[in-house]
C-alpha cells in the first residue's frame, strides 16, 4: 500500500514538474520559460562582452562569475528536464536535448581547454523555445513544413553536393596543370580551394590565374557558379510545394518531451506515450 502511495506521489511530482518546465499553457510554465529565455540572453551577452578586450580587462572576473552562475543554473534545469520525463534518454538525444547539453558543456570544458567557453553562444539556439512560450503555433507549423521539405530533399542535395565536389576536384587539377606553382597554384588542394571560392562566386582574390587559358577556365567556372547556386534552392522549393501542412499544438510529450504533435493527437508520434 505504501509502495503504491509512493509511486503515486512520484508520478504527481513528476507531472507537476513537467507541466512547469515543458508546458507554456499554465502561468507557472509560462513564467518559467520567460525567465529561462531572459537568462539565456543575459548569459550570451556576458560571453560576448567578455570577448571585448577593454570590457574583459575591467569586468572579466564579474563576467566569469556570471557565466558560471548561469551554467550551474542551466545544469540544474537540464537535470530537472531529464528527471521529469519518463524516457530521459529519448529527450537527451532529441534536438533540444542535445542543444541543452551543448549549452552547458563549454564552461566545464574551459577548465581543460582555455577559450572553449566562447562556444556558449550555442545557447542562442535555446531561444527557439520562444515560439512555444508565446503560443506562436503558426510558426511551429511553418517550421514543421520546412523540416519535412528539407528531409525530403536530403538525398537530392547529397547527390548534388557530391557532384559539385567532383567538379571542383577536376577544375582544381586542371588549373594546377595550366597555371602551376609560378602563378600561386602550388598544389592541387590549393587549386581546389581556388575552384571552390570561384564556383561559389565568393572571389577572395588571393589566388588568380595569369595565363589566357587559365582566365578562360576561370570565366567558365564563374558562369557555372551562378547556375549551381540556384540548384539547392530549386530542389527545396519543389519539395515545399509538395509537402502538406497540418495544425500542430505546443504540447510536449510527458515521456520524451517531443513537440510538434497534431492538435487532435492522443498519443506521441515519436514514442507512443499518452499525451
Amino acid at each position: 500500500m505504501r509502495s503504491s502511495h509512493q509511486h503515486g506521489a512520484v508520478a504527481s511530482w513528476r507531472s507537476t514538474l513537467h507541466e512547469i518546465i515543458f508546458e507554456a499553457d499554465t502561468p507557472a510554465g509560462r513564467a518559467f520559460d520567460l525567465v529561462l529565455i531572459a537568462s539565456i540572453v543575459l548569459s550570451v551577452l556576458a560571453v560576448v562582452c567578455e570577448s571585448v578586450e577593454r570590457i574583459e580587462a575591467t569586468y572579466g572576473a564579474l563576467l566569469r562569475a556570471v557565466e558560471w552562475f548561469f551554467t550551474i543554473l542551466f545544469t540544474v534545469e537540464y537535470l530537472l528536464r531529464l528527471l521529469c520525463v519518463t524516457r530521459p534518454f529519448r529527450y537527451a538525444t532529441s534536438f533540444f536535448g542535445v542543444v541543452d547539453l551543448l549549452a552547458i558543456l563549454p564552461t566545464y570544458l574551459s577548465l581543460f581547454l582555455p577559450g572553449s567557453h566562447y562556444l556558449l553562444v550555442i545557447r542562442t539556439l535555446r531561444v527557439l523555445r520562444v515560439f512555444r512560450v508565446l503560443k506562436l503555433a503558426q510558426y511551429l507549423n511553418e517550421a514543421q513544413l520546412l523540416r519535412r521539405a528539407l528531409y525530403a530533399s536530403g538525398r537530392k542535395i547529397v547527390v548534388f553536393v557530391l557532384t559539385v565536389l567532383i567538379l571542383v576536384i577536376i577544375i582544381g587539377a586542371l588549373m594546377y596543370m595550366i597555371e602551376g606553382e609560378q602563378h600561386g597554384f602550388s598544389s592541387i588542394p590549393r587549386s581546389i580551394y581556388w575552384a571552390i571560392v570561384t564556383l561559389t562566386t565568393v572571389g577572395y582574390g588571393d589566388i588568380a590565374p595569369q595565363t589566357s587559358v587559365g582566365q578562360a577556365l576561370a570565366a567558365m567556372v564563374m558562369i557555372l557558379g551562378y547556375g549551381i547556386i540556384a540548384v539547392p534552392t530549386g530542389i527545396v522549393t519543389v519539395e515545399l510545394s509538395r509537402v502538406s501542412t497540418r495544425d500542430i499544438s505546443t504540447q510536449a510529450c510527458p515521456a520524451c518531451a517531443a513537440e510538434g504533435h497534431d492538435t487532435d493527437a492522443v498519443y506521441c508520434k515519436y514514442c507512443g506515450a499518452t499525451l
